[in-house]
């Protein structure tokens, strides 16, 4: 089974403890450092000693991200996109693909379009 892009990893390569504050800023695209200070103000002004707590049963279910997704970073950031806001990931894809056909129509256009100039400097090297 292939993984999928699209759930939630532990993300060690880059995590201090166990992975999970990285996870979580790999998974939203919020910078790790943020995520961290997030959850030491967190702990301290909300949740109290629960937090450490969820902390650890994440990373106790969470699964290790996969080697294969530590290739692209451009790949990463359009995955973080899709996670974040899937509709306007569909919306944008859409659109290049418009672009693409326009500008893929606009050569085929030019190519089997009569050029009459073109015909006449052919003609001519006869």
């Amino acid at each position: 089974m292939s993984a999928r892009r699209t759930k939630f990893y532990l993300d060690k390569r880059n995590g201090k403890l166990m992975g999970v504050c990285s996870g979580i800023a790999d998974y939203t695209g919020i910078d790790a450092t943020l995520v961290r200070i997030g959850m030491v103000l967190l702990t301290i002004f909300a949740m109290g000693p629960i937090a450490p707590l969820v902390y650890l049963v994440i990373g106790w279910v969470a699964s290790d991200k996969p080697r294969e997704f530590y290739d692209d970073p451009e790949e990463a950031k359009f995955w973080q996109g899709v996670r974040a806001k899937p509709s306007t990931s569909v919306r944008d894809v859409r659109s290049r693909f418009r672009d693409i056909d326009r500008r893929l129509a606009d050569v085929e256009i030019h190519i089997t379009s009569q050029n009459r100039r073109l015909a006449d400097e052919i003609e001519s090297l006869r």
